[in-house]
């Protein structure tokens, strides 16, 4: 049945936009069509006409929290699809499902929600129509447009999205640029929402009310990326990432865009355990991934970034034999599974950055005896995680993609780490016509050939980790071989950077770049020294770094001669898991801490990690995650007594006591510390 009420949209903030508007002013009097709620009817959505043009809106428990915002598109070589419109047909559904990770931060997932689908059709000349599907979750919602087979829009251009989200009360938002040379590498900016400009998604807010959102978009297929872009006041808009061509997007009907996602949640915590985007993924289409292995890796990596080894060869250069089969040794001792050597092929000498087109991805650098490598750790029960590094060079890479992945296929490489360093945020294309374009790394270009990889790995069996990479939409659901990425500032940055990260990093990313998924973050800095400068981090704060910033194949990023220096903190690195039957948020502010539990797929241990930022905090945390009635031994990796991130970094304990889930732990976080807790049941 479709319901028919006018809903008065509410006062407009007066802010001026950014970068200017080209569309007409927001909905000012929007008669409502059809509306759906959440399963337990804690969010509604609005579907409505403002004189004959499509908007949404959204409310939480009765409170607006989406102002009646637009739909529609900008079209090429033909007339935008905005106006004009009625509606033609309505369809709802329900679904309660629970399907099973093969692998992530919890075992099983919960898929429930009603779907509400709407037909709009043009009343003059073309008579175009489109569907946009609605999905409305207990903790948040999402959209998506689907164009059927028409005669008037069969070859759709889309120069721009015309895809509101006008968020209906002020707050504060944590966001990262976009359209920008560094692509995702940025820190985080923490401003009111009317300071916002042009935004990445994953994008978080919290409203003065204290609800927390994040807008992202889920399934990205075959489509630019979404930036947001603030018109005025609270309103945003759908930005597409650029094409060469200079549309946004060319697709053939029928085709569907990605789901546009909101996650609305009472808490900070909350928003981290939705699993929305997951949900808005196709199921698993490769069937047995038992090859997927989740683990963890050592490498010829950090030594580079400290500048004692080189990419290139010469007198310092970090992919040589010995030094490869030095780190193997290293994870042969302490249960290591893979050793990455960055480097290892030819094409690294010269200017690569942004330049790619010497890379041989087949053929090892004078130094490197490759066969003899992966033999000697095949010998000890090591793999190794190869590289393919593009340096931007992306149509050079395609034309050696299948090569590439034979080979390694063939070696018994079963995991690669791929990278797409380049200026501007761009990648080289080259279509065989003598002529270079450059692509954005997240348009839909790039988002096709990054499906690509992750396709021509899974028919050999080979688990992709990309670098400078397209954003996470929970594709891993739908291709489970895509284990984790970068797309973020890393602990690189610890390095060389200018600034490094600073304590707030951490607990900002964990509730806005991990919302779209894991992380190859590289953990594990027990030197606490960069290329010159001190690290600003507690040694127990690296540790908890592995519990905290989630990833299925977690590197210990140091040098194997600082691990052994530190035995203690060595031995949590060993210990902790990296797949997980369950994940608990136990508490959490965005930038400010957070303490999350994770309990060991396979096995009954929980492992807990606490990070805060530069403010000391003394934490209680209940321990009811811990199975009742079951007696655990707490083994805890904590900051010493005066430990701080700026003059005491190396100040660290660890003890032992025993627990049960009736008790709560007190765990105190030096300024920019962390502490890390391996529970162990007593037998």
């Amino acid at each position: 049945m479709i319901v028919r009420i006018l809903l008065a949209a509410g006062a407009l903030c007066a802010a001026s936009a950014p970068f200017g508007s080209f569309a007409a002013e927001p909905p000012k009097r929007v008669e409502v069509v059809a509306s759906i709620t959440s399963p337990s009817g804690i969010l509604r959505i609005d579907v409505g006409l403002d004189e004959n043009r499509a908007s949404y809106a959204v409310s939480r428990l009765g409170v607006p929290v989406i102002k009646p915002s637009r739909l529609g598109f900008l079209l090429r070589n033909t007339e935008k699809l905005d106006r004009n419109l009625e509606l033609t047909a309505t369809a709802t559904r329900e679904a309660d499902s629970t399907w099973e990770l093969p692998w992530g931060e919890r075992r099983t997932v919960r898929d429930r929600h009603r779907e509400l689908r709407v037909t709009f059709t043009e009343t003059q000349r073309l008579k175009r129509s489109f569907d946009v599907v609605f999905r409305a979750f207990d903790d948040g919602i999402g959209f998506r447009y689907e164009f059927p087979d028409q005669a008037n829009l069969k070859d759709v251009i889309i120069d721009d999205e015309l895809t509101e989200f006008d968020v209906a009360t002020p707050g504060t938002a944590w966001w990262i640029p976009a359209g920008e040379w560094n692509r995702y590498e940025y820190l985080y900016n923490r401003t009111a929402i009317t300071e916002v400009g042009q935004v990445h998604t994953p994008v978080t807010m919290r409203l003065d009310g204290g609800l927390h959102l994040a807008f992202h978009e889920a399934a990205l297929v075959d489509y630019s990326s979404m930036w947001l872009r603030r018109v005025e006041g609270q309103r945003f808009r759908a930005q597409l990432a650029p094409a060469s061509e200079g549309w946004k997007v060319r697709r053939t009907a029928p085709f569907h865009t990605p789901w546009r996602t909101i996650r609305i949640a009472d808490s900070a915590a909350a928003l981290y355990e939705s699993d929305l985007e997951l949900n808005l993924n196709e199921p698993n289409a490769l069937g047995d991934v038992s090859w997927v292995v989740p683990s963890k890796y050592v490498g010829v990596w950090w030594e580079m970034h400290l500048g004692t080894k080189t990419w290139s060869t010469g007198r310092k250069h970090g992919a040589t034999t010995a030094n490869a089969k030095r780190h193997i040794d290293f994870a042969a001792k302490h249960g290591f599974r893979g050793v990455l050597v960055e480097g290892w092929n030819t094409g690294w000498d010269g200017q690569w950055f942004g330049d790619g087109n010497d890379f041989d991805f087949t053929r090892a650098a004078p130094g490197l005896d490759l066969e003899a490598v992966v033999a000697y750790a095949r010998e000890r029960g090591v793999r190794l995680v190869g590289h393919h590094e593009t340096g931007g060079a992306v149509s050079h890479y395609e034309s050696q993609l299948e090569a590439a992945l034979d080979l390694y296929a063939r070696l018994g490489i079963d995991q690669i780490k791929t990278g797409y360093v380049a200026d501007a945020g761009q990648a080289e294309r080259n279509d065989g016509d003598g002529v270079v374009r450059r692509e954005w790394h997240d348009g839909q270009w790039m988002v096709n050939h990054h499906l690509r990889v992750v396709r021509e790995a899974a028919k050999r069996r080979i688990a992709v980790n990309p670098h400078e990479p397209i954003k996470d939409t929970g594709l891993r659901r739908t291709w489970p071989n895509w284990v984790a990425r970068e797309g973020a500032r890393g602990q690189e940055y610890m390095a060389w950077g200018r600034p490094q990260n600073p304590p707030e990093h951490e607990p900002t990313l964990v509730f806005t770049r991990m919302l779209s998924g894991p992380m190859d973050f590289t953990p594990g800095l027990v030197s606490l020294m960069g290329e010159k400068n001190p690290i600003p981090s507690t040694l127990a704060r690296q540790l908890a770094l592995y519990v905290v910033i989630y990833s299925p194949i977690q590197m210990a990023a140091d040098l194997p001669e600082h691990y052994e220096a530190r035995p203690d903190a060595l031995r949590f690195i060993k210990d902790v898991a990296v797949d997980w039957e369950q994940t608990r948020v136990l508490n959490g502010e965005v930038g400010d801490f957070v303490t999350i539990a994770r309990r060991e797929r396979g096995g009954d241990a929980w492992f807990l990690g606490s990070v805060t930022d530069e403010n000391g905090r003394a934490l209680d945390v209940p321990l009811s995650f811990l199975e009742p009635g079951r007696r655990y031994v707490a083994e805890i990796y904590r900051d010493g007594d005066g430990a701080h991130f700026e003059s005491n970094r190396f100040a660290f304990a660890t003890e032992t006591r025993e627990v049960a889930s009736t008790d709560t732990l007190r765990v105190v976080l030096a300024p920019g510390g962390g502490q890390a807790v391996r529970f162990v049941p007593k037998r």
